[in-house]
């Protein structure tokens, strides 16, 4: 019996070890706020009825990958194919007086959607520009984010006959036509993303801009 005795005490002492931490941890937990998980952003509902192509899981997906300084921001449908016609300068004319970063969300023919998010606004530029902020998306059929890698800092290039986000070696992460019609993604060092589309070359069926004001 007294063998057994130091394997008792053992027992006894991690028991009310064990009981003592969780005591701790349970006072502790009261002093916390408690996480609101998957909480629907500010405006959800007239996100859903501007668009036509964003869906709540869309725009909470990426609610959690947008930057801090777009929280507390409204979405703000500022250009839309359907809305406002299929051209590029009529784009950059829209995004002309702003400020704010951008959301690019493109519906194509295979009904596949993707985009990017841009740390500034698009406009017409004789070089690449934007911060590492900016990223490359995909929201339908699966949803994935590709980040800056730190390679280069091809980020965001406008022109008068397309425009451009990622590069690297000749290659587009994403790149659309002066039409907003025909468009190209291709794997690049920018954001080491896969192909957004199912295929290279896709023909866009709707395009939207967001901002955040």
């Amino acid at each position: 019996m007294l063998s057994n005795t130091p394997v008792c005490l053992c027992f006894f002492f991690f028991f009310f070890l064990f009981v003592f931490l969780q005591m701790v941890l349970m006072e502790e937990s009261r002093d916390k706020p408690t996480l609101i998980i998957d909480r629907d952003p500010e405006g959800l509902s007239n996100i859903l009825e501007s668009s036509h192509i964003l869906e709540a899981s869309h725009v909470r997906e990426l609610c959690k990958e947008l930057p801090p300084r777009t929280v507390g921001h409204t979405w703000q449908l500022a250009y839309s194919t359907s809305r406002h016609g299929a051209s590029l300068k009529s784009l950059y004319r829209k995004l002309s007086a702003t400020d704010s970063p951008v959301l690019i969300v493109i519906k194509d023919a295979l009904d596949e959607v993707f985009g990017a998010f841009l740390s500034h606004a698009l406009r017409p530029s004789e070089t690449f520009y934007g911060t590492g902020e900016t990223f490359l998306f995909m929201l339908h059929p699966r949803f994935k984010c590709f980040r800056w890698t730190g390679e280069n800092s091809f980020f965001i290039k406008g022109d008068l006959d397309c425009f451009a986000v990622g590069g690297g070696s000749g290659h587009f992460g994403l790149w659309v036509d002066e039409n907003l019609y025909l468009g190209r993604s291709s794997p690049c060092y920018t954001f080491n993303n896969c192909c957004l589309s199912e295929t290279d070359d896709f023909r866009v069926m709707e395009l939207e801009v967001w901002t955040f004001g």
